[in-house]
């Protein structure tokens, strides 16, 4: 696939479609942490909040942290109504500025394949967990094909368009997170497919937002209207649409959990 590095610096972009997807898992994903409240949390590459924002409404945490390279994305969290609750701050997830042992959970939402080196995210998040604390995290599997926008991967692969997968693909799969894990000295390991559903009111909401993707939307840069046009067209006549003209869309996450 492309080596093109996907920057996320549109909020409004990454919201309307990795954040709603994100949150679509994050509920279930929290009950599954089963956490006490009163704990104090670390999101690392939060993005524009959406995992955090569930964290703070369903987790009652004592402390709340926010890390997010993109300070884009950061004023897009700021904006949240649970913004109050939350600490921000801009930073590498793979050299946080936080002190050792200082957060009961630190989690990764749709984040850490996107690390060169997984294993260095990884210890940062054991860095700076309490003894006994909790380290998780989910990702869309992508060498199983189930990213929400795989429908679109499909149609570039046959006709030989690159497009840009996260650098660090493989660890989305759920024996590397558990390979991963062990290896990082995690304890009382747990893993859990999640699986998600989103309708879209018809193709052309889903397309739109789509496209306007960080994925997407260098790729589609390169291409003439004659072939985006093309391209619209057979996805949209090959999936499967509703009497009423509504698109669902499927897609799943491994996720696994960890004590320090």
């Amino acid at each position: 696939m492309s080596e093109k590095t996907v920057v996320f610096e549109d909020g409004n972009a990454y919201e309307n479609m990795t954040g709603i997807w994100s949150q679509l898992v994050g509920k279930e994903f929290i009950e599954w942490l089963n956490t006490a409240s009163g704990l104090n949390w670390v999101d690392i590459g939060c993005g524009t909040g959406a995992f955090t924002a569930q964290v703070a409404e369903l987790c009652s945490p004592g402390h709340l942290l926010g890390v997010e390279p993109s300070e884009a994305q950061i004023e897009f969290a700021r904006k949240r109504p649970m913004a109050q609750q939350v600490a921000f701050q801009t930073g590498d997830a793979t050299a946080l500025a936080c002190v050792s042992s200082s957060f009961d959970v630190a989690t990764m939402a749709l984040v850490l394949y996107f690390l060169p080196d997984p294993a260095i995210g990884v210890n940062e998040m054991k860095r700076v967990v309490k003894p006994e604390g909790i380290i998780a995290t989910y990702d869309w599997d992508v060498p199983g094909g189930d990213l929400p926008h795989e429908w679109l991967h499909i149609e570039f692969r046959k006709r030989g368009i690159d497009y840009p997968l996260p650098p660090s693909s493989d660890v989305s799969r759920m024996d590397e997170l558990e390979k991963l894990w062990t290896e990082t000295g995690l304890q009382s390991i747990e893993c859990k497919q999640f699986r998600a559903t989103r309708t879209f009111a018809n193709f052309e909401e889903l397309w739109n937002l789509t496209v306007k993707a960080p994925a997407f939307s260098g790729v589609l840069d390169d291409l003439t209207p004659e072939v985006i046009s093309d391209i619209r067209s057979t996805v949209e006549n090959e999936l499967k649409q509703s009497s009423s003209g509504s698109v669902s869309i499927h897609a799943h996450a491994n996720a696994i959990k960890g004590t320090v």
